[in-house]
């Protein structure tokens, strides 16, 4: 199945830059090679730059570059060239990266002098939004990176999440889940960061709200190698109410939320996208679901099937 397309996508920095060009034998294919882009253009299309003229972006979300992909990548470039034009903007008299910074890393290792670049005219906010979206639909962001990139576009360019998700053609709650991310320290976020966790591991530890037992259950989980499920039966040990030992206090101290309940309100936060409150004891309870104007409240109620006359 293929994926669905992501916000304004490539087409927008590309604008017919074709994608599937033929390779040239030597190491940059001229810019005949290449079809021109229409879109909103600085230069007049593809030519080829200095690679030293060329620096990446401190907007670019994507952080982690592997030696070994770029060495996989450098080696292709040395067969074929790159296929592919890096997308720039004018910088300071050179060029800024807005799109394919992987590509000129990997023209560096494989001795290139100089890379095909197209120009086009973009602020910070389109450099964000567009790097995001290259990125989202390469699959190419860890979730640390990805949420931090959410996290600049919200900060930095003052967008709510509803905005944030409708640019990068994600669902509010999707970029809601992923700003928790950040809630969590930041060892837990280097090990999100190197695939040694997984994002369903990271959900379970945000429902620790103890700093000590948060980092408990997260040694446990690397050190043993747990699944989500094995780590959720952990945290829920973790978090099992205090038992007193005398009489008197019969009735159980909570250490902390019941990870069960957690996760079943992390759930219903995502259905509903917006903040979600629910309390549970001993099968009773109450469930709040909050909303921050008219048009979510009839959003909210349609999910539940519940239509206004």
């Amino acid at each position: 199945m293929s994926k669905p397309a992501l916000g304004r996508g490539l087409g927008a920095l590309l604008s017919g830059v074709g994608s599937k060009p033929t390779p040239a034998p030597a190491a940059v294919p001229p810019a005949s090679a290449l079809a021109a882009p229409t879109g909103p253009l600085t230069g007049s299309g593809v030519r080829t730059v200095p690679v030293g003229k060329v620096q990446p972006s401190p907007l670019q979300p994507r952080k982690d570059f592997t030696r070994e992909s770029l060495e996989e990548l450098a080696e292709s470039i040395r067969r074929q060239g790159i296929v592919q034009p890096l997308i720039v903007r004018p910088m300071n008299g050179g060029f800024e990266l807005i799109a394919g910074e992987r590509r000129w890393r990997a023209a560096q290792l494989a001795g290139l002098t100089e890379v095909p670049i197209v120009e086009r005219a973009a602020t910070d906010h389109e450099v964000l939004e567009l790097a995001l979206v290259e990125n989202l639909q390469r699959e190419n962001l860890n979730p640390v990176e990805e949420a931090l990139g959410y996290s600049q576009l919200g900060s930095q360019f003052s967008l709510t999440q509803e905005e944030i998700a409708a640019r990068v053609g994600r669902s509010r709650a999707a970029v809601a889940n992923a700003l928790r991310l950040l809630r969590l320290p930041e060892a837990i976020q280097t090990a999100l960061r190197d695939g040694r966790l997984s994002v369903g591991h990271a959900k379970v530890l945000l429902g620790i709200a103890d700093s000590k037992a948060q980092q408990s259950a997260f040694d446990r989980v690397l050190s043993g190698g747990l699944s989500v499920r094995q780590t959720e039966e952990l945290a829920a040990r973790l978090l099992a109410p205090v038992q007193s030992a005398t009489p008197a206090a019969a009735a159980p101290v909570a250490a902390g939320r019941d990870v069960f309940v957690v996760d079943l309100e992390n759930k219903l936060r995502e259905r509903f996208a917006t903040k979600i409150g629910l309390r549970y004891r001993s099968g009773r309870g109450s469930l709040e679901i909050r909303f921050a104007s008219d048009d979510e409240l009839n959003r909210v109620l349609s999910l539940l099937g519940i239509s206004i006359d």
